[in-house]
């Protein structure tokens, strides 16, 4: 257990790859510490971890006593009660059978702690580089408001000398307008997603939070393979449920054993006035031997068919799940080569943009600027931009899938 602990820690630190990815990493840790659902696991095993003490236990002790309203007369004087003690005994080996079934129990709940924390860490993830993005697209809508503001001043310029018409200087402040409007959305959706991004970390929604500047994708994917699928906890959760069937018929063969008991009665004798012989009024102590043989063991059969069938309902269970991890996996590493795909693409379309741009303001200087094709510019390049942003948040998301499920 304390091996598996150790490989699943160190999974948790390998979790997410990424420029300044120990930011994200302290973030993952106080959501881990501070969120109810993970807390609540936590004590969910140590219930299961107690259940190992309640059932290291015997049946209870039988202590009985009676009194004879009518004195029975024997040999060696009258009996006036009688007192009983009696403790029951499960066969060899039955409690730690017991105590075998109840940690591989608690074994099974352990998982759940790392399915949740894994699930967590992924949501974590998931909201940093949705809030990544949404500030990375406000900086590109202030930057492109502050080129169009330059490029209206050139505008007015040129409507003094009669080089543009106002209508072009009227199209640049309504796409100036466009822009504030959509950065305004940005904002909320901003807020928005700070506030889920804290509610995960049980923080009030308003607490800042800090992402990194700027994310660049890394010039290689690094290589995973569909072996290391074994690894993770939701299969893992199926082994230990597998061994917990296992120890519960090896406890069920057990508890199909005779149970053994001992005990004692004792018997206060009167001694008689009337007859002097042997042994008058000593009192009589009995110790005894008790069997407890299921004769009828029909629910002892049942229950070991019940396993068996629960054994392979199991192995059918991990057996869909793999399948299922597979297929995320197939899944988010297309994905992920998708958006390298539009990250380059984007990429050299930004450096043509930028060429452009660069011909547009040198036709400035000749009295020739159309600002239409400014505007057009402007926009093709915001759309690529955005675009590229958008490439780099899911490139970030599906690499944080990826080892979801394989790290």
């Amino acid at each position: 257990m304390k091996r598996l602990r150790y490989q699943l820690c160190l999974s948790m630190l390998l979790f997410i790859s990424g420029i300044r990815a120990q930011d994200l990493q302290s973030y993952i840790r106080e959501a881990e510490a501070n969120n109810p659902m993970i807390q609540a696991s936590e004590l969910r095993y140590s219930i299961a971890k107690e259940k190992i003490n309640e059932v290291n236990t015997l049946p209870n002790t039988s202590f009985g006593v009676g009194y004879f309203a009518s004195e029975p007369e024997t040999r060696t004087g009258a009996q006036r009660a009688r007192f009983s003690v009696n403790q029951m005994l499960p066969w060899f080996g039955t409690i730690t059978a017991r105590e075998n079934y109840a940690s591989s129990m608690a074994e099974a709940e352990y998982m759940e702690i790392a399915i949740a924390k894994r699930d967590l860490a992924l949501s974590v993830a998931r909201s940093y580089y949705e809030l990544y993005a949404i500030r990375a697209k406000q900086k590109v809508l202030d930057a492109n408001i502050r080129l169009l503001a330059t490029y209206e001043e050139l505008a007015l310029r040129s409507v003094e000398v009669a080089q543009a018409s106002a209508v072009d200087v009227l199209r640049l402040q309504i796409r100036q307008n466009e822009l504030r409007q959509q950065k305004r959305i940005l904002q909320e959706a901003d807020r928005a997603e700070q506030a889920q991004f804290n509610y995960l970390r049980n923080q009030k929604e308003t607490l800042a939070v800090e992402v990194v500047d700027e994310l660049a994708l890394p010039e290689e994917d690094p290589v995973q393979s569909f072996g290391r699928l074994e690894l993770n906890p939701v299969l893992l959760k199926y082994d230990r449920l597998f061994e917990s069937v296992m120890q519960s018929e090896a406890l069920n063969q057990k508890e199909s054993a005779p149970d053994l008991g001992i005990g004692l009665d004792y018997v206060p004798v009167s001694e008689r006035k009337d007859l002097q012989i042997p042994d008058t009024g000593k009192d009589v102590i009995m110790p005894m031997v008790s069997v407890s043989i299921p004769i009828f063991n029909n629910r002892y059969k049942s229950v070991s068919l019940q396993n068996a069938l629960r054994k392979e309902e199991i192995q059918y269970q991990r057996q869909d799940r793999l399948n299922t991890l597979k297929s995320a996996l197939a899944r988010a590493k297309s994905a992920r080569d998708q958006a390298r795909i539009s990250y380059d693409i984007q990429g050299k379309n930004l450096n043509q943009a930028k060429d452009a741009e660069t011909i547009l303001s040198k036709s400035y200087e000749t009295g020739t600027i159309d600002f239409r094709d400014i505007l057009d510019l402007q926009e093709l390049q915001l759309k690529i931009q955005l675009e590229r942003i958008e490439a780099t948040k899911n490139y970030y998301t599906q690499s944080s899938i990826i080892n979801y499920l394989i790290q």
